[in-house]
């Protein structure tokens, strides 16, 4: 009798485990959010760096893009690294 009760508590458990995979698994909307989301974190910090950049260089005399290059360049290593941490967060 406690060989039928282990089974059929082992297959209960493993029904439980392969619903809970098939409510888990990542559908087409959520992989198309979490792409959406990675484009954000690595174009927002460039833009906002090359904005802040030209706004810099436009208070100076004469043509100037050092704080322009200088910040799109910070903007691409911060954007690099928001990337890197949220797919590490991810797994």
């Amino acid at each position: 009798m406690d060989k039928q009760r282990l089974l059929k508590k082992t297959i209960a458990s493993q029904i439980k485990r392969i619903k809970k995979a098939e409510y888990d698994r990542p559908n087409l909307l959520s992989q198309t959010v979490y792409i959406g989301t990675l484009g954000l974190v690595l174009v927002l910090p460039i833009i906002g760096g090359v904005y802040l950049g030209h706004w810099l260089d436009s208070l100076q005399q004469g043509y100037s893009t050092r704080w322009t290059l200088s910040l799109l360049l910070t903007g691409v290593v911060v954007g690099l690294f928001n990337v890197y941490y949220l797919i590490k967060d991810g797994e």
